[in-house]
């Protein structure tokens, strides 16, 4: 289906998937975002729709609290677009350190720092072997899970589909508790993954114990040497389950990346010093940028 021409839009299909594939393989990103299964899955979410500027594709959205944003424009004649993009007073959201040295030098832009959307960049390697001192901790509670249960790593298939929607299922329900805007959609777009992994070219880890799903994973490559973990579950009353699947996920799968992406934490304080205790080799910054009034 065609692109219409900004300012005219429209919902963002599967069927983009073989266009948008094409244009990311060329970006090479290095943000979580900008894969079409990160785009679609969360197209609900984040009110997702494509349009043109010249020969610039354009992805418009929304944040969870309700203000609209266009992403980097992924190709074509990017200064242009970006140009009048803030004519029409957009933001532009997700801009790494390369795009904002690349395109938005322009001393008459306000640019916002999204600490909360920084995504958590890590050494594959050490995330599978968990090497050193620094990880002492995360090999206790692996050691500690394992002692104690007899349990099957596999790679996801079809077959495992409603064993992991029944755990997130219960991973939602004692979740409700938490005050979290995105809860529900998190849990819309891992139920869809689950159902369209193969279409989204997704892939997985799960661990069973006794033929029950106590944990799951699955991602996709971000670029050349990154892969990028979209969602991991796991039984929150299991000590070390969370760790091992982790693990797992960097073992098994995506094993001629260098490192994966691990999202952001929104803000979250436990998930942030989760994801800080992994030890990222780096936070990839991102950026709100609108134009100055004048």
């Amino acid at each position: 289906m065609k692109i219409p021409s900004y300012p005219e839009s429209r919902d963002l299909e599967m069927g983009d998937k073989p266009l948008l594939d094409r244009i990311f393989t060329d970006l090479q990103p290095r943000i979580s975002e900008l894969t079409f299964a990160g785009l679609y899955l969360f197209r609900l979410a984040h009110a997702y729709r494509l349009s043109m500027i010249g020969d610039s594709v354009l992805v418009l959205g929304k944040s969870y609290d309700g203000y609209s944003y266009c992403l980097t424009p992924l190709c074509g004649n990017i200064n242009h677009a970006l140009s009048i993009l803030f004519d029409g007073g957009w933001s532009i959201y997700g801009a790494d350190e390369l795009f904002l040295s690349t395109y938005l030098t322009d001393g008459n832009l306000i640019l916002v720092e999204e600490r909360d959307s920084f995504d958590y960049l890590y050494s594959r390697e050490e995330l599978a072997l968990l090497p050193g001192n620094r990880f002492h901790k995360k090999k206790n509670r692996i050691s500690y899970f394992t002692r104690r249960h007899q349990y099957q790593v596999a790679k996801y298939s079809a077959e495992h589909c409603s064993g992991c929607l029944e755990l997130l299922n219960s991973w939602l329900n004692i979740a409700r508790n938490k005050s979290n805007l995105s809860l529900n959609m998190e849990v819309s777009a891992t139920s869809e993954a689950l159902h369209n992994f193969a279409l989204l070219g997704l892939e997985g880890i799960v661990i069973t114990e006794d033929g029950t799903v106590t944990a799951f994973a699955l991602g996709e490559r971000l670029n050349r040497e990154t892969a990028v973990c979209h969602f991991e579950k796991a039984d929150p009353f299991k000590e070390g389950l969370s760790q091992l699947i982790n693990r797992e996920f960097a073992t098994l799968l995506f094993t001629d990346c260098s490192y994966i992406n691990r999202e952001q934490d929104l803000g979250e304080a436990g998930l942030r010093n989760a994801k800080l205790s992994y030890h990222p080799v780096e936070l990839i910054k991102k950026y709100r940028v609108s134009r100055t009034l004048s």
